[in-house]
Formats: C-alpha cells, sequence, structure tokens
C-alpha cells in the first residue's frame, strides 16, 4: 500500500487527468501491474499562494491575482474619481460646474495621482488638482487601509 501511495503521490497533471477520464490508471510496481480507481482516490485542487483557481470538469482556470504597483494606483485613481463625484453631487454641483481638487498631501495616493491625473481631471471636471500642506475644509475619505482628506470647489 505505501508504495502505491507513493505512486498516487508523484502522479503529474496528465497522469491525473488520464485518470479522471477513464476512471482507472495503471501502474507498476515491483514487476505487478496495479490499477487505481476514480473512486480509491479524492482529487483536491488547491489554490497557488497569488493565484485564484477554479475548476469545473475538465475545464481549470488559473488568474493571477497579485496585486502590482500599477494595479494599485490605478484602483485607487478610480476610486478617487468616484468618491469626488460622490462629493461634487452631494455638494449640489451642477453635472457641467468645473472643479478644483486639493489633497492633503499623503504618500499613499500622490503617485496614483501624478500617473492619473488627466483621468482624474477628465473625469471629474477638475481645472486643477494640487497637493497641499493644509486644507481648511477637508472631506475624510476612508480607503479602509489609509485616509485621504480632499477639499473640491468651484473654478
Amino acid at each position: 500500500m505505501k508504495q502505491v501511495s507513493n505512486a498516487i503521490t508523484s502522479m503529474n497533471q496528465e497522469s491525473i487527468t488520464q485518470l479522471e477520464q477513464n476512471g482507472s490508471f495503471p501502474f507498476v510496481i515491483e514487476g505487478q501491474a496495479v490499477s487505481i480507481s476514480a473512486m480509491d482516490v479524492e482529487i483536491i485542487s488547491e489554490d497557488i499562494p497569488g493565484w485564484l483557481v477554479a475548476n469545473e470538469g475538465n475545464l481549470t482556470v488559473a488568474l493571477d491575482v497579485t496585486l502590482t504597483e500599477p494595479l494599485l494606483h490605478e484602483g485607487i485613481a478610480r476610486e478617487l474619481v468616484n468618491r469626488i463625484q460622490n462629493l461634487r453631487k452631494s455638494n449640489g454641483y451642477e453635472i457641467t460646474d468645473r472643479i478644483t481638487i486639493q489633497f492633503l498631501r499623503s504618500e499613499q495616493i500622490e503617485a496614483a495621482v501624478k500617473t492619473y491625473r488627466e483621468y482624474i481631471a477628465s473625469q471629474t471636471l477638475a481645472n486643477n488638482i494640487a497637493f497641499v500642506s493644509h486644507i481648511d475644509k477637508a472631506t475624510e475619505l476612508d480607503f479602509e487601509t489609509f485616509i485621504v482628506y480632499v477639499q473640491i470647489e468651484k473654478a
């Protein structure tokens, strides 16, 4: 049994696929033919760190879910646009009103805003986006892992 167990453990993906498709898989152990059936084993798929894996039948899909710095910056920029649009609405601004945006200096968002400045400005109709050391009437935006202070005004 130990030798059969070792043989099963060392099966590669091709062998496992053959077992799933045929319902059995043959081994030769100490010169003897041994066959295991799909009912003899439990096939378990495990997630690979940094990947999201799903399978159904013979189809397996793996997605790399690693958050790179460019992806984080894009996500921050998109979330800032969403939050600024909500601020525009809650402040009663018209859909065509141009605005200025001031952010309190923040390491977490400066690189994202610099990279996506044009996108943020076009989506929020901002004439100017600036980082400042002090804001008089700041609105707090909670990003769960950090907080951003922003002030928007009609241009």
